[in-house]
């Protein structure tokens, strides 16, 4: 519930509770010309558009008397995996007022773009992250200034946050050039260094050839082995704890009478030296090729490191069946011509998906790293992967084995089109406990598709091809059937161990193939 305005003044301080949503209040202090501003996150650190939610904005810590109250809202998070964000535009200017519900700006999180919407009624008095300043800022990085008087507005223009734009990029790490790096003095009197070997016997031969292939000059290390020595292990230790060694040279000058070739004579060719060897001009290869740069989007970032995650941390194992389609096809064809009802093969494979998940409940689960845990899902919501041009994304089907095929029909379609537009909302994506995707409409005949944790399977779809399928041999018949050409498809089933046995997999596959062999159990 909003907060009363209130204020106690004692000398120079001053508290203010404005009205503010649940989880933001200002503290004001008069003091120096220095202006602090403080992000204060609630327990929660997380915002959320959905209904009932908690979103929680920000404080302002304030050491000047030339700033009235106003509240700081920070980059929300509006999705559970989003940690970094882009600004793509702002809907409203400095200076301009808004309501509850108006949109304040379309932020690209990892999964699509999401209006960021108002939450009470204010004036936008400032913008701190736009342009380039509003790409890849981390949750909770101040993005704008509200405040709820028109006249406040003006003293804001020169408002500067202390706290910036928190970015994952390496532009805050200390640039350290070569140069840098090597003025060092590297030279070490040979006398402090307490050798009783000849210099070309300083390496030991492992820390030779270790040193030559990092490049480096280890001669310079004091060696711990027999007569002061180095060893492989001394070189290891040096590169381990950073202490600096010259840069080996790239050829080693030769001797004047070293040569590759014998002594000259009056009749003979002019020696070759090693050196004349390294100097030799390089040809110049010209292309012709362009290319161009494209930088890599939130979601196609999140992508690849969940994948990663997925791979390196999922037991996979994988399950594959090939199952007939003509039986399918020819009821696709049927509903078309004399029902006038369009399907896609995919709608019966999620169908067929949907009618196997209920019977083996076991594959329907999700798994919780944290506290280790498998939760065995009530509700069969499948997601079905969709590429649009920023990336791929899993909108989901709820309760998909209770749809016909006609309303997984129309709603596979609505889904795909909206996420290919960028238009859906975060619950529309957010969760599902069975994945499929399918590509056959690529032209790709099988492959194995990666677990989107926590759930605990996916299910990869290939093209249908035509093939040549013998038929069984029956005893007493003196003509045999002749083979026929059958379309068939490969379905591969890539399950997490720690949810899902061998026995379980083959189990829902077997499910899989019996109702897409025997389509009139999907029209029921």
């Amino acid at each position: 519930m909003p907060l009363s305005l209130t204020k106690l003044r004692n000398g120079h301080r001053w508290i203010s509770l404005a009205k503010r949503p649940v989880g933001s209040f200002q503290v004001g202090k008069l003091s120096e010309n220095k202006l602090l501003t403080s992000t204060i996150a609630n327990k929660f650190d997380r915002f959320s558009p959905l209904p009932f939610s908690t979103r929680n904005y920000s404080s302002t810590i304030s050491f000047a008397k030339d700033y009235p109250s106003h509240t700081i809202f920070p980059m929300p998070a509006l999705s559970p995996t989003m940690e970094t964000g882009t600004i793509e535009k702002w809907n409203l200017k400095e200076g301009d007022e808004f309501s509850a519900g108006d949109v304040l700006c379309s932020i690209e999180t990892d999964k699509a773009s999401v209006d960021f919407e108002a939450q009470d009624d204010g004036i936008l008095a400032k913008i701190l992250q736009e342009g380039v300043l509003g790409q890849d800022l981390t949750v909770g990085t101040p993005i704008c200034i509200v405040v709820e008087e028109m006249k406040d507005v003006e003293a804001f223009v020169d408002f500067v946050s202390e706290e910036g734009g928190k970015r994952l990029t390496n532009e805050s790490a200390p640039a350290t050039t070569v140069s840098e790096s090597l003025d060092l003095k590297f030279s070490i009197p040979a006398s402090s260094l307490n050798r009783s070997v000849a210099e070309e016997f300083v390496l030991m031969p492992s820390a030779r050839h270790l040193s030559h292939s990092k490049g480096v000059d280890a001669t310079v290390l004091a060696g711990t082995g027999k007569g002061g020595r180095v060893t492989k292990g001394d070189v290891l230790n040096a590169l381990k704890q950073g202490i600096p060694m010259p840069d080996l040279k790239k050829a080693t000058q030769a001797p004047q009478n070293e040569t590759i070739a014998p002594a000259p004579t009056a009749s003979g060719p002019k020696p070759v030296s090693i050196t004349d060897l390294v100097h030799l001009p390089l040809p110049m290869i010209d292309t012709d090729g362009s290319y161009e740069d494209f930088p890599n989007n939130n979601m196609r970032k999140v992508i690849a490191r969940r994948l990663v995650e997925s791979k390196s941390t999922v037991p996979h194992f994988y399950s594959s069946m090939e199952v007939e389609l003509d039986n399918i096809l020819a009821l696709r064809k049927n509903l078309a011509k004399n029902h006038d009802v369009k399907i896609s093969v995919n709608d019966l494979i999620i169908r067929s998906s949907a009618l196997a998940l209920r019977d083996v409940p076991e594959v329907n689960a999700t798994f919780d790293p944290k506290t280790n845990q498998v939760s065995m899902e009530d509700s069969i919501d499948i997601s079905v992967a969709v590429a649009t041009p920023s990336g791929l994304i899993t909108p989901i089907v709820p309760k998909t084995d209770r749809l016909g095929l006609a309303d997984i029909s129309s709603v596979v379609r609505d889904l795909a089109g909206r996420a290919r537009d960028g238009k859906l909302q975060p619950h529309e994506y957010q969760g599902g406990t069975f994945c499929i995707s399918n590509l056959g409409m690529f032209g790709i005949d099988e492959f194995s598709a990666v677990i989107n944790p926590p759930q605990a399977a996916i299910l990869a779809v290939g093209g249908g091809t035509a093939r040549v399928v013998p038929t069984p041999w029956i005893d007493g018949l003196e003509e045999q059937e002749p083979p026929r050409i059958k379309t068939i498809m490969t379905a591969r089933l890539s399950a997490d161990r720690r949810v899902v046995d061998e026995a379980s997999a083959g189990l829902f596959l077997a499910a899989f193939k019996h109702y897409l062999t025997k389509p009139n159990l999907l029209i029921l």
